[in-house]
């Protein structure tokens, strides 16, 4: 299998597909919406309200907080998550920079 060669490409395009990455699949679009909408911490209602299976939904948790748009805080037997405001910010901030990039471009009349 052949290496990815993140290395050649620069930090913020590497940010941009990180982040892109956690838009790739529509259970980490609804399990953010589904954090989103109740402003709080989610302990267990994720699979009730988005109709997967407990490890479907562990494992797109999992990479949610790999990516660090969330944060988990163990409460008792249970881990609640919720946005991680920071890194939401940043993404926010890197990925409206890359999408506006047209605003500012002298070669829009190509093609």
């Amino acid at each position: 299998m052949g290496l990815t060669k993140t290395e050649i490409f620069t930090e913020q395009q590497n940010k941009i597909a990180v982040f892109a990455k956690a838009f790739a699949h529509p259970a980490r679009v609804a399990i953010l919406q589904q954090l989103f909408s109740t402003d709080s911490c989610i302990c267990g209602d994720l699979v009730e309200e988005i109709g997967l299976a407990q490890p479907t939904i562990s494992q797109h948790l999992k990479e949610l907080k790999n990516l660090g748009l969330i944060q988990g805080n163990i409460e008792g037997t249970s881990v609640c998550y919720c946005i991680n405001k920071e890194n939401w910010s940043e993404m926010k901030s890197i990925i409206t920079q890359f999408l506006d990039q047209d605003i500012n471009g002298t070669n829009l009349n190509c093609c």
